[in-house]
């Protein structure tokens, strides 16, 4: 089943100035954005107490957060744990109140709940997480773009790179534009999508390697534009399909998935842009050719 024909001439490449100026002033905009109103880190980041609680029958976690709310924990994080019955409350900020004395008002606020157990994640532990957060994103980047320089060519590796950060980049800037809170959760969603946005960028760049080899007629920027047309049916179905599992996500999967699912939705669109703009395009930009990609002929000693 193919949504795109193989022999759609779609001209990519003849779009790839004005997707390179919509690019950067996304780009551009979501940083100033990052450095104007930063993120609304998560309590793993910010610190604060997770209070365990359990009830009898199965919890209605509406209900929880209206009580907790009524009992001046407005921004607290409810979910269930393990069973239905399981309910686990993460309370940012309130650094005068002793974990004692959350969990006291936490149970008084909540008729019916008993007590299980209450943690405290100190800042400092939430500022580790973060660096580790931003470690990762760095090694999973230069580790992507080491092995596309092995795989395929250096030009390869830098655009593939730059279209890696380009969407983490631009889901963060949507993140902190309207307020929304990263945790662990969402952190993992911006990791997916690196991961999501490389297996369609080395599609791309294969079937760009393999019409090199085989078109040998037609400029770098022709090559890119027939192997993004080629891959295009597989691309839009992958990504669609996605797409439609993480907005049922998003619908129904309750408030505690929500910046997951909205980081996933919002790295799927950008990252099948990025793979079909951004990546082939810049290559040819840095000067890709097609001697780069031919096999290196063979030297042969025929001396006696």
């Amino acid at each position: 089943m193919e949504f795109f024909k193989q022999n759609t001439r779609i001209n990519f490449m003849g779009l790839q100035i004005y997707a390179a100026i919509f690019s950067g002033l996304l780009v551009l905009a979501s940083c100033i954005i990052l450095f104007i109103n930063g993120l609304n880190w998560g309590l793993e980041f910010t610190g604060g107490t997770e209070v365990y609680v359990s009830y009898q029958a199965p919890a209605n976690l509406d209900a929880v957060r209206t009580a907790l709310n009524q009992a001046g924990f407005s921004e607290a994080v409810v979910q269930n744990y393990g069973a239905s019955s399981n309910v686990l409350i993460r309370i940012g900020g309130h650094q005068n109140l002793s974990q004692n004395s959350i969990g006291t008002q936490v149970i008084a606020a909540l008729p019916g709940a008993s007590l299980q157990s209450v943690n405290y994640i100190g800042p400092q532990v939430g500022k580790e997480l973060a660096t580790s957060g931003a470690l990762a994103l760095f090694i999973a980047v230069l580790g992507t773009a080491i092995y596309i320089a092995l795989r395929f060519e250096y030009r390869f590796a830098v655009s593939a790179a730059v279209s890696l950060l380009h969407d983490p980049i631009i889901i963060l800037g949507i993140f902190s534009l309207f307020h929304l809170e990263f945790d662990l959760i969402s952190l993992a969603a911006v990791l997916t999508i690196i991961g999501y946005s490389l297996n369609d960028t080395i599609v791309v760049f294969d079937r760009i390697r393999e019409n090199f080899r085989k078109v040998r007629h037609g400029t770098p920027a022709e090559i890119v534009n027939l192997s993004v047309n080629q891959t295009l049916s597989r691309t839009i179905m992958t990504s669609g399909l996605t797409l439609l599992a993480v907005v049922a996500l998003f619908c129904f999967g309750g408030p505690t998935l929500h910046g997951f699912s909205l980081a996933l939705i919002i790295g799927i669109i950008v990252g099948t842009y990025s793979s079909i703009y951004v990546a082939g395009s810049l290559a040819v930009a840095l000067g890709l050719q097609r001697e780069d990609l031919l096999p290196k002929a063979k030297v042969v000693d025929d001396r006696p």
